[in-house]
């Protein structure tokens, strides 16, 4: 089930960073290999994960070994390194504290667009959404938090997909393909590439009736995350007039989001 628009009544959302001066050099290491195999797809050979990191690969041997057996990465029947069950209660609960904070600052967003705010993330080969404030009007977009849409055809989805490297995307479109939901959906590798040039140019993405007709979204990346915001709701009210009033109001949540995302941000 994708987002869609609910006339229900009202009522009343790579290559790993280089590690930091200080820290623990085989916990860098080891969180460098967890969001390598993350971006990979969830599964990498060890050949991969050695191409993808400056790690020695005795080093990442003795890591891996670590890992898998706390828990947090499998090595598969083919010999494969898979990320671990661990991780997802982890994820759970992160997941959960994002939503909780993201949610006063996408109520800003409705307040001021009066269209449903969500915040979603990279997940897989999918967005995910975290958190949503949906709109005060009876005919809304409506999406339930938890669920995975497509990314090729979504407004978070585009948003997320540019801030990949072209390998990454193109390792993404050879797992899951480019499947058409209206005649508006992107379904060729060379158009969806010449789209997301033009949003990483112009810093916002757009839906426009490619996951569902009649709906219409406007998404922008949070900085240095894995994650994208946006407004969406029908195309009679979601007018350029409101899409551009909307961008700069995302970016500014953005930057919010992502100041309180910032893993040094004290606590």
């Amino acid at each position: 089930m994708s987002p869609h628009l609910s006339a229900e009544p009202v009522p009343r959302g790579s290559a790993a960073p280089a590690p930091s001066a200080g820290g623990v050099q085989s916990l860098h290491r080891s969180l460098d290999l967890l969001e390598i195999v993350a971006a990979g797809g969830g599964h990498m050979a060890i050949g991969e994960i050695a191409a993808a990191s400056d790690i020695p690969l005795p080093t990442i041997h003795r890591l891996l070994r670590t890992l898998v057996e706390r828990g947090y990465m499998r090595q598969l029947p083919n010999r494969r390194y898979a990320l671990g069950f661990r991780l997802v209660n982890l994820g759970t609960a992160a997941n959960g504290m994002v939503g909780a904070n993201a949610e006063p600052i996408l109520a800003e967003l409705v307040a001021a667009l009066g269209e449903t705010a969500n915040l979603a993330m990279l997940s897989g080969d999918h967005a995910e959404y975290v958190a949503q404030v949906p709109s005060r009007h009876a005919m809304r977009m409506f999406t339930e938090v938890g669920r995975r849409v497509e990314l090729h055809c979504t407004g978070v989805g585009k948003a997320l997909l540019s801030q990949l490297d072209g390998q990454q995307v193109a390792a993404i479109i050879t797992r899951v393909g480019l499947p058409a939901y209206t005649d508006y959906t992107i379904t060729s590798a060379a158009a969806l590439s010449e789209a997301l040039t033009e949003i990483r140019s112009r810093s916002y993405a757009i839906d426009q009736e490619e996951q569902e007709l009649g709906v219409r979204c406007v998404a922008v990346p949070v900085p240095s995350s894995h994650m994208a915001v946006s407004v969406s709701g029908p195309l009679s009210r979601m007018t350029d007039d409101v899409v551009a009033r909307a961008v700069p109001l995302l970016q500014a949540a953005a930057a919010r989001l992502a100041a309180d995302l910032s893993p040094g941000r004290p606590v």
